[in-house]
């Protein structure tokens, strides 16, 4: 069933209309030519609704349900996925998907956030909030990809690493600063995608890449918008007004000039619409960024990533 966000109201009224119209139609009774006069309508007001999109709302397209996650993108993008399980210390995190596949017929490493799309999964899965196994089951990836010579493409989609107690005991903080500085010196080369939620360390923790890309309407940010609003004014509820001080969009991102390396669009309305199209438009993308990483030696591939991250700075006097 498709699921329409507050402000796709008026669009979802017609596309039901749309609907509507097509069941009552039959051979006697030709709506055609109203159906497609309210097609043309419905492209018109979609295209009105996205272009003038607030960042909050752009933060709730991140979030949606049938969004797709890394799995999706595996099974659209890659092929001969074998996942990987456990980090040989503690146990495996669901969270966190790794393993290895075939892209465009070359092996490679893939690791991503998986969220839930029912309340069974999201619970199995925690919401895509990795505990820090799952960090380590991600480095543990990653080594096996650098001993093997082979790029790693990693998808982010998470509110942020899971803060509970259990998570804190056992190494929150040092199993994500760990990655940080491993993932830094692979030389191999790394792509990293948001693809939804970029939430703070969480994020950043399988984000340490060559190049790094975001999907139209995903958002980075260190903090999410409800919580930045709890901390500057206790309420929760203004998250909105937070977002927009965050400037946390794709776009946003992109103006900087030193944070990613593109935005790759979606299909109208959001990916989640086309899940297919979407993972097309972005394996061109990632193509064209491997072919050019792959020009390059292991120790040139560390020194690009250092330079790239020792860039993501503006000193104002």
């Amino acid at each position: 069933m498709q699921v329409y966000l507050d402000f796709e109201k008026p669009l979802a009224e017609l596309k039901n209309k749309i609907r509507e119209l097509r069941e009552y139609s039959t051979d006697n009774v030709d709506f055609s030519g109203d159906i497609t006069k309210l097609e043309k309508k419905a492209v018109k007001l979609q295209t009105e609704i996205f272009s003038n999109l607030t960042r909050w709302q752009r933060t709730q397209l991140a979030r949606h349900q049938h969004r797709p996650y890394t799995l999706d993108y595996v099974n659209n993008i890659f092929t001969d996925f074998f996942e990987v399980h456990g980090d040989r210390n503690f146990r495996d995190d669901p969270a966190l998907v790794c393993g290895f596949a075939r892209f465009d017929g070359q092996p490679c490493a893939v690791i991503g956030h998986q969220k839930g799309r029912d309340t069974k999964e999201k619970v199995r899965r925690n919401f895509g909030m990795p505990n820090p196994e799952g960090y380590r089951k991600a480095l543990r990836v990653m080594q096996m990809a650098e001993q093997f010579g082979l790029p790693i493409f990693t998808f982010v989609d998470t509110p942020g690493a899971f803060p509970g107690i259990g998570a804190e005991e056992r190494g929150q903080a040092e199993a994500i600063a760990r990655n940080l500085r491993e993932m830094a010196a692979l030389k191999v080369p790394v792509i990293v995608t948001v693809t939804g939620e970029g939430g703070s360390g969480g994020a950043l923790a399988i984000a340490v890449g060559n190049k790094v890309l975001m999907l139209e309407y995903s958002v980075y940010a260190v903090i999410s918008p409800e919580g930045c609003a709890a901390i500057l004014w206790n309420d929760g509820s203004k998250g909105p007004i937070a977002a927009e001080a965050l400037k946390l969009t794709a776009m946003d991102i992109d103006e900087l000039g030193c944070v990613i390396d593109g935005v790759v669009p979606e299909p109208a309305g959001g990916a989640h619409n086309d899940p297919v199209l979407a993972a097309a438009n972005l394996k061109k993308v990632l193509k064209q960024h491997l072919d050019e990483l792959n020009k390059l030696s292991g120790e040139e591939l560390v020194e690009q990533r250092y330079q790239k991250f020792r860039a993501m700075t503006r000193v104002l006097e």
